[in-house]
C-alpha cells in the first residue's frame, strides 16, 4: 500500500510519516530528502524556492509524478516484504496524487491552523533555518504562492493536491498521542 501525504507547511506531514513508519511498518520517503542531495550537488541553498524550482524541473524532464516515481524506485529497491507499504511526503502537485491513485494508493491532506503551524516551524529545529526564519506574513505569502500555480503546469499546485486528497487530517494537536489516535481513524477509513 502507498500513502501520499500533502499539506501545508508545519502541519505535521513528516511526523505523520514517521508514525506510519514506526507504528505501521511503512518506508518513509520524503520529497525534501530526495531534493537535498541534488540541491547540494548543484551548490543551491536548501530553500523552499529552490526545492520548488528543482521539483518543477524534474516534472518537466521526468513527468508530473517525478517525486512519487523516485520514491517508488527507492521502495522497490528493498526486498519484497521488508515494509508494509510506502509513505511519500510531501506531495505538492496533482500529478503526484494521480500517480498514487494509479498504483492503488491513497492521499491524506494534513492541515492545522496557520498560527499553530507557524509556531511549530519557529520552535522546531528542522535544520531548515533558511526557510523557517521568516515573519508570519512571509510564512503566509509562501503558502499562498505554493497553493496556486505560477508558471507552467509543472509548478507547485497544492490546492489541487488538497482537492484530490482522499481524506483530511486536522492536526492542531499539541501532543503525539492525540495525533496518533486521529491518524488511526484515518488509516482505518482508508482500508
Amino acid at each position: 500500500m502507498i500513502i501520499g501525504l500533502g499539506g501545508t507547511n508545519g502541519a505535521g506531514k513528516d511526523l505523520v510519516a514517521e508514525i506510519l513508519a514506526q507504528k505501521y511498518g511503512y518506508l518513509f520517503v520524503g520529497a525534501t530528502e530526495l531534493f537535498t542531495g541534488e540541491l547540494q550537488k548543484r551548490g543551491w541553498e536548501l530553500t523552499r524556492t529552490n526545492k520548488a524550482k528543482l521539483s518543477a524541473e524534474w516534472r518537466r524532464e521526468l513527468g508530473m509524478a517525478a517525486v512519487v516515481d523516485k520514491a517508488l524506485a527507492v521502495y522497490r529497491s528493498h526486498p519484497e516484504g521488508t515494509y508494509k507499504g510506502l509513505v511519500v511526503s510531501s506531495l505538492r502537485h496533482p500529478g503526484e496524487v494521480d500517480r498514487i491513485h494509479e498504483v492503488g494508493g491513497s492521499v491524506i491532506w494534513i492541515d492545522a491552523e496557520p498560527e499553530v503551524r507557524y509556531q511549530r516551524i519557529r520552535s522546531a529545529n528542522r535544520g531548515r533555518s533558511a526557510e523557517d526564519d521568516k515573519t508570519f506574513e512571509e510564512f503566509l505569502a509562501d503558502e499562498q504562492r505554493e497553493m496556486t500555480p505560477e508558471g507552467d503546469g509543472a509548478t507547485l499546485n497544492m490546492l489541487a493536491v488538497k482537492e484530490r486528497a482522499d481524506n483530511t487530517l486536522w492536526n492542531n494537536f499539541s501532543d503525539r498521542e492525540q495525533l496518533e489516535a486521529e491518524l488511526a481513524k484515518v488509516i482505518a477509513a482508508l482500508q
